[in-house]
């Protein structure tokens, strides 16, 4: 197999053109790397072999990309590296984030409990739903949601979420089921919602 041609086409990306009609589309430190130029013969494991090693470039460089802009665990980032390269490349490139230090499961899951708890308001068990759902294994979770386990911490919590958010409807029996089953949704015991209705003193049946 002969290059056709290796032209630069857009910013540091050229395209490379062999003899039999193929385009494949490189980094300039890939051409640099593999010496890639008109005229060379190279075998069939040759150009496998640049162009797994483009992939990985490239989607380092989008592992890279998407932490600049926020925070991921392991598997979140390899559900969106998945999406556009091969298992092996995506699992690859998540396990070298994870050895720069740009990815730690278990700071990321302190800083989401953090924010399930003291910005959304969520209880135990929806928190533990969310942080699955991100994919953090039951070990990172469990250590994450340890700060947050004592019962009067969450009633006070809980006690905060109601009076700003929820009072307003605790005027009659409608009201206090729909306030129960938004409090439940949220991740609350009954006997926790139950402890924090009961200081509102209310007059009427709610069972």
């Amino acid at each position: 197999m002969k290059i056709f041609s290796a032209e630069k086409y857009k910013g540091t990306t050229w395209c490379i053109e062999l003899d039999d009609g193929r385009k494949i589309y490189v980094g300039e430190d890939t051409v640099n790397r593999y010496n890639l130029r008109s005229g060379l013969d190279m075998p069939e494991s040759a150009l496998n072999e640049i162009t797994d090693s483009d992939l990985r470039r490239k989607a380092r460089e989008r592992a890279l990309y998407l932490l600049a802009s926020k925070d991921y665990c392991f598997v979140e980032l390899y559900r969106k590296l998945e999406k556009s390269y091969p298992h092996e490349i995506a699992l690859a490139v998540c396990r070298h984030m994870a050895e720069l230090g740009l990815v730690n499961d278990n700071t990321y899951a302190e800083k989401y409990a953090r924010e399930l708890f003291n910005v959304k308001k969520l209880g135990m068990f929806r928190a533990k739903q969310e942080m699955k759902r991100r994919g953090l294994t039951d070990n990172v979770i469990e250590a994450a949601l340890e700060p947050y386990r004592d019962n009067d911490s969450t009633l006070e919590r809980l006690e905060e979420l109601v009076e700003r958010k929820y009072e307003r409807y605790l005027i009659d029996d409608k009201g206090v089921k729909k306030v129960k089953g938004a409090l439940a949704r949220l991740g609350y015991s009954y006997d926790q919602i139950n402890a924090v209705l009961d200081l509102y003193d209310l007059d009427f049946d709610e069972s």
